[in-house]
């Protein structure tokens, strides 16, 4: 039977080039339909043509389509991705910008803290109405949010509509496996894990090199080799710290607790130096997309000159589709879903990122147990933080944003109270056109 995958958000050119091109390299998935949608007509003409190369090049009996309409879109899809990003930077930079103002120093800023917040307000309105889309158009499609801030989304739309099958996805666990085998000298393929938390803040609970732990390699690696140590400085700090490696970038856990970035020389110590992807620098992410305005069409004039590597990569949408929807191949993957009896120490019903097996059935979720005390106070409070913005957005209650903002550890070891509500108040005024849940 053939397939209907849809793209909302197919403009974010990177991830819908790599999935399409992963999500064809099944058999049983290559003659499916792809249907890209986005707001941007320009960037959906220039998937359109990325897909074409990647059928015509691979030889699949694939069809590609592009529309402006989501519906369109959506309408009888068996399987459903959503890559969106709601506003442009000059909307999104406030998210940065207002919170230096006042001692929070951002390196992302799309996850959590005041400027993740903001983003999921933001975001929340438009992902809600392609939930309702997807009830709509096709009730029984896989849907699969690589948008964020995960946990916070995924939470509000599991909460709203818990009959989609849907899970949130992020690609922080597999790379930083990848990541950690290379430091050991192992291959990807000969180190398994148990990894639990909530997304960017999750930790591997067990690290095996062909079954044996692989931590103590992992501590001389980091404690022994420089180069191994400046890669990830922060992370790494955290691993000596708390026993245990977290998942996400050393810039984007720099945000997530009190150790890092409240002071310049902690700044200059921990969130400047290394060689690792992200290592903390001020506004890493917002330089990347201002460059990226005026960058992308080149980049991608380019992508079409450079010759078509048509191997299967890591991201997992293509996995479970075709566990669920082609040839049945069971996979396990972490993704983000609400926690029903699944980390016995995080709070219930918030959304936490564990191992789920998608098959036939569809996806189930692995219950892991307790985490270790040290790694459920961190993320139990960055967790209760979520389900407090998360409520506040249903509610349109402004006071229950800020309140979720006063117990951010990075805010709340620089900012005092009034300071962080006066904060709030010029962020909500930035956002306001953004923002029609809050009267």
């Amino acid at each position: 039977m053939s397939r209907k995958i849809a793209f909302i958000g197919a403009g974010s050119f990177g991830f819908t080039r790599d999935l399409v091109k992963d999500i064809l390299s099944f058999p049983a998935l290559q003659d499916a339909t792809i249907a890209l949608m986005d707001i941007d007509p320009d960037r959906l003409a220039a998937i359109k043509r990325a897909c074409d190369r990647i059928v015509a090049e691979g030889k699949y009996p694939a069809t590609v389509f592009a529309t402006l309409d989501r519906r369109e879109a959506l309408m009888n899809a068996d399987g459903v991705i959503t890559t969106i990003l709601q506003g442009n930077c000059d909307v999104w930079q406030h998210d940065i910008l207002i919170p230096k103002k006042y001692g929070v120093d951002t390196c992302v800023g799309d996850t959590r803290g005041p400027s993740g917040i903001f983003r999921y307000l933001r975001t929340v309105n438009p992902l809600l109405d392609i939930a309702r889309d997807i009830t709509e158009c096709c009730p029984n499609a896989v849907y699969l949010n690589y948008t964020n801030p995960m946990a916070m989304l995924c939470r509000t739309v599991q909460g709203v509509y818990p009959q989609l099958l849907t899970s949130g996805l992020c690609h922080s666990v597999q790379g930083t496996s990848q990541m950690l085998a290379k430091w050991i000298g192992a291959k990807p393929e000969e180190v398994t894990y148990t990894c639990a938390g909530i997304n960017h803040q999750a930790f591997y609970t067990e690290f095996l090199w062909n079954g044996k732990d692989a931590y103590p390699l992992i501590r001389k690696a980091v404690t022994e080799r420089p180069e191994v140590y400046n890669e990830e400085i922060v992370r790494n700090e955290m691993f000596l710290a708390l026993g245990y490696y977290p998942t996400e970038s050393s810039g984007h856990n720099s945000e997530y607790n009190p150790w890092f970035r409240k002071r310049q020389d902690l700044i200059e110590k921990y969130c400047l130096p290394g060689t690792g992807w992200n290592p903390g620098e001020y506004a890493y992410i917002l330089k990347e997309y201002r460059e990226r305005e005026t960058t992308w069409r080149d980049e991608i004039d380019q992508w079409f000159k450079d010759p078509l590597d048509l191997a299967r990569g890591e991201e997992y949408a293509a996995y479970i589709f075709n566990a669920i929807l082609g040839d049945g191949e069971m996979f396990k993957f972490n993704g983000n879903v609400r926690n029903f009896g699944l980390v016995d120490n995080l709070p219930y019903g918030c959304c936490v990122e564990v191992p789920v097996l998608a098959s036939k059935h569809g996806l189930e979720a692995i219950h892991v147990g307790k985490l270790p005390p040290q790694l459920a106070l961190l993320s139990g409070t960055s967790a209760q933080i979520e389900e407090l913005a998360v409520e506040g957005s249903l509610a349109g209650d402004r006071d229950m944003i800020y309140q979720a903002i006063c117990y951010d550890p990075l805010t709340a070891a620089v900012c005092s109270l009034r300071e962080i509500r006066s904060m709030v108040d010029e962020m909500f005024e930035a956002n306001k056109a953004w923002l029609p849940q809050f009267k």
